[in-house]
């Protein structure tokens, strides 16, 4: 046994270089890049250096639009996207940052309550919409492989195997539908039943518009809600408050399908007393032993925090965050979520609408199948667009 632990201790070790991340600020990844330009390094070459560097800081649209100057190639263009979805709820560089001085007390008050009114007044009533729903999604691990009942699963390899480069988030896709809102809340797609539940909507949750604002905003006043800063967004000195729900005040739930349970299946069998079948001698039993596997759904109801960022002005909220609080002992370890609102045009008239989320989400990807566990993470970049209005 301890000759065991010794071999897994030695193989954690041998894998930690490997896993540590270089982290960088947006100037370091800036710096960088204008360095492998220069040295006109292949595109391959800059990718698999930006695969292993995770950013401080978030890097905005308006940042990584502009590396455009150092002409990346499409592998690296993809790994500074996944730079951006994973720093999407970082705070920007303190440079981007406003220096007003925090309003007091009551003005803090004053902007809350607008956008109180918004959330109930104007965002609740928004007419019945459709867009088209574009989401590009990100992974790391095994993405499908064969149990031992023949079945498929997205369920992590069961060997020790190290295998670097499922370490690697990469883009596996995207795809465009069409979604419907009312009151401002996408309506979930009708259900269907999936011949494989391991299939490419497996173990995640889709994320649709995030969360209800009105339901956000009446937990929030359960909890803990306090300034935290000024921040730019699209232009705009917005006001950000922070907050924090306990679980006996939360609203929030998760549901994410599907996860595997595994279970030994098998009939005691007579055997002879020698162990083969057939024997004349006194006769012993023997065990033959199969493989079930299950699929089930993982329900939560945990606590969360967030961040609301308000147009002091007219209490349009223009962006919300929510980062929902779970154990390292839940199936889900992860899931946060940020939503951008912007003003669309929609039948002639200006209307505040989701135009972008970022779905952030970490799972055991191999349920209650085994002892030994992996993570795996999961993103979403969503983008709305062609919105128009629904009888």
């Amino acid at each position: 046994m301890r000759k065991i632990f010794v071999v897994l201790t030695l193989l954690v070790f041998s894998i930690s270089p490997l896993m540590a991340a270089n982290k960088v600020t947006v100037k370091q990844l800036d710096e960088f890049l204008a360095e492998e330009h220069s040295a006109s390094k292949s595109d391959d070459a800059v990718a698999t250096r930006l695969k292993d560097m995770e950013l401080t800081e978030q890097l905005t649209t308006a940042t990584m639009n502009s590396f455009t100057r150092y002409e990346p190639g499409p592998l690296t263009v993809t790994q500074i996207r996944i730079l951006a979805v994973t720093s999407a709820l970082l705070l920007p560089p303190s440079a981007d940052l406003p220096t007003a001085a925090a309003p007091d007390a009551a003005a803090q008050a004053a902007i809350m309550a607008k956008a109180v009114d918004y959330a109930s007044k104007v965002y609740a009533h928004l007419p019945k919409m459709s867009a088209n729903k574009t989401t590009v999604r990100y992974q790391n691990g095994v993405n499908y492989i064969a149990t031992d009942s023949g079945t498929g699963s997205n369920m992590a390899g069961g060997s020790l195997t190290v295998r670097p480069e499922d370490q690697y988030i990469r883009m596996l896709g995207q795809n465009t539908t069409e979604v419907r809102s009312d009151g401002g809340i996408e309506v979930p797609p009708a259900k269907v039943k999936q011949a494989d539940p391991a299939s490419q909507n497996g173990q995640v949750s889709q994320g649709g518009a995030g969360l209800v604002l009105g339901m956000v905003l009446m937990d929030a006043a359960k909890g803990k809600l306090n300034w935290l800063r000024w921040q730019t967004v699209e232009g705009k000195q917005v006001a950000v408050f922070g907050f924090d729900v306990p679980k006996k005040q939360s609203q929030y739930k998760i549901n994410y399908c599907c996860f595997p349970e595994r279970s030994n299946v098998g009939s005691a069998v007579p055997m002879g007393g020698s162990g083969l079948a057939g024997s004349s001698a006194t006769g012993g039993i023997s065990a033959t032993h199969g493989t079930s596997v299950t699929w089930h759904d993982y329900k939560a109801a945990p606590g969360y925090k967030g961040e609301i960022f308000i147009d002091p002005e007219t209490g349009t909220i223009l962006r919300l965050i929510t980062q929902a609080e779970l154990k390292p002992t839940d199936l889900v370890h992860e899931e946060d979520i940020r939503v951008d609102y912007g003003q669309v045009d929609i039948g002639g008239k200006p209307y505040i609408v989701p135009v972008k989320s970022f779905v952030l989400t970490e799972v055991v990807p191999n349920g209650d199948s085994f002892v030994k566990f992996s993570t795996r993470r999961t993103l979403f970049e969503v983008e709305y667009s062609n919105y128009a209005l629904q009888n």
